[in-house]
Formats: C-alpha cells, sequence, structure tokens
C-alpha cells in the first residue's frame, strides 16, 4: 500500500507500530491521528477508516468560519471529537 496525500504509510520491521497515520493542518492548526493495522483489523480496513475520518474532517474544514485567519475554536473541538470518535 501506497501513502496518500494526509494518509501516511507506516511499516517498519523493527518497530512495535504498523498502520496509517492521519495529518491534516488548516489555518495554522494542524490535527493528527494514528489508525494501527492491529486495533482496525488490517491494513485495508485501518485505510479505510482513516480515509472516512478524513473526509469527514475535510468537509468540515472546507464549510468552517475563520476569526482572524485561524480556525474557530468551535471548530477545532469538532474536529477532535471526529477524531476521537474514529
Amino acid at each position: 500500500m501506497k501513502s496518500k496525500r494526509n494518509l501516511t504509510r507506516f511499516t517498519y520491521e523493527t518497530a512495535a507500530f504498523e498502520g496509517w497515520r492521519l495529518s491534516l493542518s488548516r489555518a495554522g492548526t494542524t490535527f493528527t491521528k494514528y489508525f494501527p493495522d492491529k486495533k482496525y483489523g488490517g491494513g485495508k480496513k485501518s485505510l479505510s477508516a482513516a480515509e472516512s475520518a478524513l473526509t469527514e474532517i475535510r468537509d468540515l474544514l472546507d464549510s468552517a468560519r475563520r476569526i482572524n485567519g485561524k480556525l474557530s475554536a468551535t471548530t477545532v473541538k469538532k474536529v477532535e471529537k471526529i477524531l476521537e470518535s474514529a
């Protein structure tokens, strides 16, 4: 599996973590979440979970209100809630 935009594949023989990392930056705020293969039942399932979370976050951020060029605190909390539930 190959990395995609905002999704990076981590596969190392000597590392304890194998899975996908979602990382998205908007208006000076970076959101990151790891989707381990062990938790989601394999590489394809963890990728699917990461892609669905990424789509939901992008939809929210595209319509988000900005205050002085930054995301509002409410928007940041909504994104963090999406990441926690993913």
